[in-house]
């Protein structure tokens, strides 16, 4: 078994843990549900953070065919049927409140975390699959904002999508490499990550080994450690201070911290705080970008709503399978036929 074998396989079985669907981005309507029930000011504020961007209008028809959903019963009036959702984190580099984060010196943005939510029927059940940023894939051509088109290209890193199209192309890159209908978009910029991270007060985590890493400027012995934004994002940027350097390294460490994050929001009560509420949800919403279909607080706190009957355990994490890329040992590969087999199971 190759490096990048066992450390997906490892991946695969810490994934396992309960919470990890809020880990994914969903946990975000939860918040908002909350935020919807303060002043008509605090409201319509909040409401205007939240970015959008037609993605169905963008891509068209030429794309997989939406899931077959049997019609809800009458007497439900939250959507049951399946339900994919892109989550991805985009770290933006430019600018100087993300240099002060330790953004580093390049320009524009990246998605450097990016997960596959998949929904069931019912929505009682849920998987999420993480795709690493790494990963060399055929980027298809993607519509550009002005009108123009991107070229297709062969054996280009995964993450390339986003700096390149944006959302727009993002979405239609998974789509190309996994043949399965995104019906919605979640993305969190890493900034507004660490403002809601400061807004909770700090969140506590523990690490399994010392972090040294130069690219990050994070320096953490192995233990428990209680961050405040600026070292939680730094953190979730860290990957070659811990294993072998690898993005796969990197998801498990960004599980654990917005695993420690949920936690941190469910042991806050903030409905005893109304200045608090409202810090958090701004927080949330400043950082917030999402398909047309998702971008206003009556339909997140719908999507939110319509998973309360989804336990703990019934959600499974997993990391795309991969190997090491031939052509270039940082890189990886989708392992097949394993990777395939995976995609299909969530049609």
């Amino acid at each position: 078994m190759t490096r990048h074998e066992e450390q997906d396989d490892a991946g695969r079985r810490a994934g396992r843990r309960p919470g990890v669907l809020k880990a994914a981005g969903l946990g975000l309507a939860a918040a908002l549900v909350v935020g919807a029930g303060t002043a008509g000011w605090a409201y319509w504020r909040l409401e205007d953070n939240i970015k959008g961007v037609d993605i169905d209008n963008a891509l068209g028809d030429n794309r997989p065919v939406r899931a077959v959903t049997t019609p809800q019963p009458s007497a439900s009036p939250l959507p049951t049927e399946a339900v994919n959702i892109l989550v991805l984190g985009s770290d933006s580099r430019s600018g100087e409140e993300n240099q002060e984060l330790g953004g580093g010196d390049s320009s524009g943005a990246r998605s450097d975390t990016a997960m596959v939510v998949h929904i069931d029927a019912g929505r009682t059940k849920a998987t999420v699959v993480s795709i690493p940023r790494d990963t060399l894939v055929t980027r298809p051509s993607c519509p550009l904002s002005d009108g123009g088109t991107t070229a297709v290209a062969h054996g280009a890193m995964f993450n390339t999508a986003y700096s390149l199209g944006g959302p727009v192309c993002a979405v239609k890159t998974v789509e190309s490499i996994t043949d399965v209908r995104m019906d919605h978009y979640i993305e969190v910029d890493f900034s507004g990550f660490a403002k809601l991270v400061d807004a909770l007060g700090g969140v506590t985590v523990t690490t399994d080994e010392d972090i040294d890493d130069d690219d990050s400027h994070l320096r953490l012995a192995a233990g428990t450690h209680h961050l405040n934004g600026t070292r939680a994002l730094a953190l979730a940027r860290t990957r070659h201070g811990i294993g072998d350097g690898s993005d796969l390294g990197r998801i498990g460490l960004q599980q654990r911290l917005v695993k420690a994050l949920l936690e941190q929001i469910a042991s806050t009560d903030l409905l005893t705080s109304p200045a608090k509420l409202y810090k958090v949800a701004y927080a949330v919403t400043a950082g917030l970008t999402t398909d047309t279909g998702l971008d206003s607080l009556a339909e997140l706190t719908e999507l939110g709503r319509s998973l309360k009957g989804l336990p703990a355990d019934g959600v499974k994490t997993v990391t795309m399978p991969v190997v090491a890329a031939p052509s270039d040992p940082n890189r990886v590969v989708a392992r097949e036929p394993a990777a395939s087999a995976l995609w299909k199971s969530l049609k």
